[in-house]
């Protein structure tokens, strides 16, 4: 085997590796020793088969487990040789046809580039000093939470029989829809019961039920909507012919013990205890984003050194391509949509560029200081995604399990956040009360 370095320019490292076809040929014959004694074939006893027939059956297959070996094997060996630290996964180029290697017919010769890790000293984390906001939760706001929801359990109580229906009140409802005077399917119910004003019927349904009495019948003319679900539905007039069997008004229950214990709680202040809690989180969490902001600000401001390009260069195409989708769904501010796109790429590289930066600065600070994320945690977190595909839990499972760069994706966020939240205690952090307002305010990019 011989490996040479060809180029050394900045954090790029090229590094010119060949295998001779002998040395390949002895280690497909060692491949073929090992695998001869568990192997089972046609026409001989298990164990027996021949190196020659196995080579004859099977050579060009084993080569290139082989060769896949090798390429691994010979790629760490350069690089631990030139003694750096790889920032990306190696890139490959051939020099000879994979197929002539595969056949023994030709050395294994190709170029490795890589991009190595800067040397660079991460910044005393212990001297670094930032302002968290913090706001204090107004007692209203907890007051306005029990409200909503006690307006999420709010009862339905008959109304008399000659009252009229308005906005809010729910109404029980038989209904048969006809379309041309035939009934159509699905457009048949007994029973309904429909809130007015909630939009859940075809626009234009409600409304006319507003003013409606217990018994009453009463045609209700719409129109199905362009974009209705049903295709043999959408655009055509239908007539309704529905009987109001019971109109009932909404009740929100008293705020009061008898109400938090509906709910399951010791009483109002245990109800208003939690509440708190919630929002507290909410608060917590704009907090520690304000702060980690900040943070990131601090360290890129304290950090200068280059950049591996590929890694540049990956990020740049990610935040361009999500920049492109914005833009053919029209989802670009006016600001953006009208600047030349030379000024958008410089703008979004200089971006690309932080991003990887910082990621290389919390990755230092996180080795020296021995930061680790427990695979549990990992495991929660791939979990936790696979929650979002109902039904489909099993085989995003699996997709983590058998992507390593999709559980690396996973992995990061985690990390970044174990490092972030050491900094954040060990730094200089000082709590500065804000408002609410300010709380919550966006930043600006």
């Amino acid at each position: 085997m011989e490996v040479t370095q060809t180029k050394a320019e900045g954090l790029s490292r090229t590094f010119a590796i060949k295998v001779p076809a002998s040395e390949l040929q002895a280690k497909l014959d060692a491949r073929i020793e090992e695998i001869r004694p568990q192997m089972s074939l046609k026409g001989f006893r298990p164990g027996k088969v021949p190196a020659s027939h196995v080579r004859k059956m099977f050579g060009k297959s084993i080569m290139g487990e082989v060769v896949e070996g090798l390429l691994t094997e010979t790629n760490q060996k350069a690089i631990e040789d030139a003694d750096v630290r790889p920032a990306s996964q190696p890139d490959v180029q051939f020099e000879t046809e994979m197929e002539e290697v595969l056949d023994g017919r030709a050395d294994l010769d190709y170029h490795m580039h890589v991009d190595i890790m800067p040397e660079f000293e991460p910044a005393d984390v212990k001297a670094i000093k930032l302002e968290r906001p913090v706001a204090e939760i107004p007692d209203e706001e907890v007051d306005e939470a029990v409200a909503r929801i006690a307006e999420q359990n709010v009862k339905y109580e008959p109304r008399g029989k000659t009252a009229k229906a308005k906005d809010g009140d729910a109404l029980v409802i038989d209904f048969v829809g006809k379309i041309d005077g035939e009934a159509f399917e699905g457009g048949t119910a007994e029973e309904q019961t429909l809130v007015l004003g909630s939009g859940r019927f075809i626009p234009g349904f409600e409304e006319q039920l507003v003013g409606a009495k217990t018994g009453e019948e009463k045609e209700v003319n719409v129109t199905f909507p362009e974009d209705y679900q049903a295709e043999n539905l959408a655009g055509k007039e239908a007539v309704f012919d529905v009987k109001v069997t019971e109109v009932r008004a909404p009740e929100t229950p008293e705020i009061n013990d008898d109400f938090a214990r509906g709910l399951g709680l010791e009483g109002l202040d245990n109800l208003k205890e939690l509440v708190t809690e919630q929002i507290k989180g909410e608060y917590d969490t704009a907090s520690r984003a304000k702060a980690k902001r900040a943070l990131l600000d601090a360290l890129d401001e304290a950090h200068d050194f280059d950049l591996p390009p590929k890694m540049v260069d990956q990020e740049f195409d990610q935040i361009w391509g999500q920049l492109q989708q914005e833009k053919e769904a029209g989802r670009l501010s006016e600001e953006e949509a009208e600047k030349p796109e030379d000024e958008l790429k410089t703008e979004y590289r200089a971006i690309a560029e932080r991003r990887v930066r910082l990621g290389l600065v919390l990755a230092e600070i996180g080795r020296v200081n021995e930061v680790q994320i427990s695979e549990q945690e990992v495991q929660n977190a791939v979990v936790a995604q696979a929650r979002q595909f109902p039904g489909q839990e099993r085989e995003v499972l699996e997709f983590f399990q058998k992507n390593p760069a999709a559980m690396a994706q996973v992995r990061a966020p985690i990390y970044e956040d174990k490092v972030v939240d050491h900094i954040l205690e060990v730094a200089d952090v000082t709590d500065k009360t804000v408002s609410k307002d300010e709380l919550f305010a966006e930043d600006e990019e």
